[in-house]
């Protein structure tokens, strides 16, 4: 059985066809062995047609076709005017070795030309490559180098730069150094505490919290010095004017032994970098919010800023989380338990990262599994909308909570949900007359720019007069 060979270079298409291979018996051994000498490579693979591009965007077209397993009609008549043609109801007498089994489905599809992909034609394919400027004699020295470096450059750009405003991956580094900054700002702000209590160890109990505390102790500074002057600053800080007094009167006949001017430089100090790091975490926590807004408008919408951003950095990208299935959506951040509980045949697990929803808290025990799984499913709609849309809107996701609520009031009270075509069709219509009203808008804007517009030449005219 014929084979033949199609590589996909920066300067065109080649055809090829493989001669030995019923001599070699398709060992992929025999073949790795043959690739380093040009000479005996030769005998098995020959040159049978080559399709040059025409620019450098023609090039970039076609590679991202083939890229994402899609046959683009120039290499269509291209395989079909250089390949034997397959009769209906025969079987063919050759097949085609492609690098991607999915561009070799698409052309099976399309073509009903056998495709094959596998470590033979690999092999083969990386002879191919490697004399790929041997087999084509019109091409210079250093040709091939520079069609493969700037179609490269062109690839890796076009990849980077699918909208600026809409790049997740400022999402996934925001949601790690959050996450960082919370575990950093809870062990700083507990080092705090042990450092100070051993001036002012009744403070821990007036003030629990940690940025509070640290505010606090940068205010008192020695508490041998608390006064009545204190007492404006305090009531600033804790927002009570009686805890501050209270802190006061402790400072008093507090326990705590002294400690010396430079122990206490270096304890506020280090506060003021506790609380410089609450700062920048509540700044942080807004530009999440603000870019969850733009990325993934619905998804927040349905879920929250956070647990949509913690799917989406679990995930990969946006676009990989809209990939995927609500089933594997579910269990998110639950990998372990689950390759557990298949490993020992126990139960799996019914929720990941989604369990710190609030409608999975809100739910009954019984019903934890069953809203798990149609949170999912509504993320899964949100994400692939947010992902796939052009407009940006939250009108989806806002819906899609809406059934969620829907759904928790059915488990609890028997209230039948609406179903999803008819919201969706609503969603839809809403924004129709929205897009409408726009317009219509826009349109009366202009005649009252046209009619100003007339009227102060009229008023010019006059004046010329």
């Amino acid at each position: 059985m014929k084979i033949y060979l199609l590589s996909e270079s920066p300067s065109g298409y080649g055809l090829f066809e493989g001669h030995g291979s019923d001599e070699i018996g398709q060992n992929t051994e025999a073949v790795r062995s043959s690739v380093s000498d040009l000479s005996r490579f030769g005998r098995v693979v020959q040159l049978t047609a080559f399709h040059p591009f025409q620019s450098a965007l023609d090039a970039l077209n076609q590679i991202n076709a083939v890229s994402e397993g899609y046959m683009s009609d120039e290499l269509r008549s291209f395989l079909e005017l250089n390949l034997p043609k397959v009769k209906e109801g025969k079987k063919p007498k050759f097949s085609l070795g492609v690098s991607e089994p999915k561009i070799g489905s698409c052309i099976f599809e399309a073509t009903k030309i056998p495709c094959q992909s596998n470590e033979f034609v690999h092999e083969l394919l990386r002879g191919v490559r490697q004399h790929f400027d041997r087999f084509i004699k019109d091409l210079k020295p250093g040709d091939l180098e520079k069609a493969q470096l700037g179609l490269a450059h062109s690839y890796s750009r076009a990849k980077v730069k699918f909208n600026v405003n809409r790049v997740d991956n400022m999402v996934i580094q925001a949601i790690f150094m959050l996450d960082t900054l919370d575990k950093d700002i809870n062990s700083f702000a507990m080092r705090v505490r042990e450092w100070y209590s051993w001036h002012f160890p009744e403070l821990v109990k007036i003030v629990n919290d940690n940025y509070l505390y640290a505010k606090v102790s940068k205010i008192i500074v020695d508490k041998s010095k608390l006064s009545e002057e204190h007492i404006p600053m305090l009531t600033e800080a804790l927002g009570d004017e009686d805890k501050a007094r209270e802190v006061i009167e402790a400072g008093k006949a507090s326990m705590g032994q002294d400690l010396s001017p430079v122990d206490l430089i270096n304890v506020q100090t280090f506060a003021q970098r506790v609380m410089d790091l609450a700062d920048y975490r509540k700044k942080l926590y807004d530009y999440l919010v603000t870019k969850m807004s733009d990325i993934a408008p619905n998804l927040a919408a349905l879920i929250g800023e956070m647990v949509g951003a913690r799917l989406i950095s679990h995930a990969g990208s946006l676009t990989n989380l809209a990939k995927c299935p609500s089933s594997t959506l579910q269990i998110l951040g639950a990998e372990k338990a689950l390759f557990r509980a298949l490993k020992t045949r126990g139960n799996t697990p019914k929720y990941g990262l989604i369990f710190h929803s609030s409608f999975i808290g809100r739910a009954s025990a019984k019903n934890k599994g069953r809203i798990a799984r149609f949170l999912a499913n509504k993320c899964s709609i949100a994400s692939r909308i947010d992902c796939f849309s052009d407009n940006s809107t939250t009108a989806f996701g806002e819906k899609l909570r809406e059934q969620v609520e829907e759904r928790l009031d059915f488990y609890d009270k028997g209230v039948a949900p609406r179903k999803n075509v008819d919201v969706m069709k609503e969603v839809l219509e809403n924004l129709e007359k929205k897009d409408e009203g726009e317009k219509t808008v826009d349109a009366s804007e202009k005649k009252k720019k046209r009619k100003t517009e007339e009227k102060e030449e009229e008023k010019e005219e006059e004046k010329s007069r």
